[in-house]
């Protein structure tokens, strides 16, 4: 998976935080710290999408976008690009575990469990 600039994670965090598919338009005024080009929306929106991480339908003139995946999948993809690249998946996962709150060790138990109920 391709990574993220820091235009493209801002344009992103706007784009998951919708409940449907906006417009270039819509995305531009909800980008508030920037004082963006239209054109400059809408080319990071189609490299978005032709990188895989946005999906676009046609509405009108206009192109509607959502994210192709959710943030969750995403960082979970992120964590699994770094575990490739360590040489001991096993030392990079239980230095993981040992890193992680209690809570947070409980939400992978379940997991770990649900997945072996399988």
């Amino acid at each position: 998976m391709k990574g993220l600039g820091e235009l493209e994670r801002s344009i992103m965090d706007i784009i998951w935080a919708q409940p449907s598919a906006v417009t270039a338009r819509e995305v531009g005024r909800l980008i508030e710290d920037r004082d963006l080009a239209p054109t400059t929306v809408m080319t990071v929106l189609d490299r978005l999408t032709r990188k895989g991480f946005l999906v676009r339908t046609r509405d009108g003139r206009a192109w509607r976008y959502q994210a192709a995946a959710s943030r969750d999948a995403y960082v979970a993809e992120l964590m699994l690009e770094a575990l490739d690249m360590t040489g001991d998946r096993s030392a990079a996962l239980t230095r993981f575990a040992q890193a992680v709150s209690e809570p947070e060790a409980e939400i992978l138990r379940r997991a770990l469990l649900e997945l072996e109920e399988e």
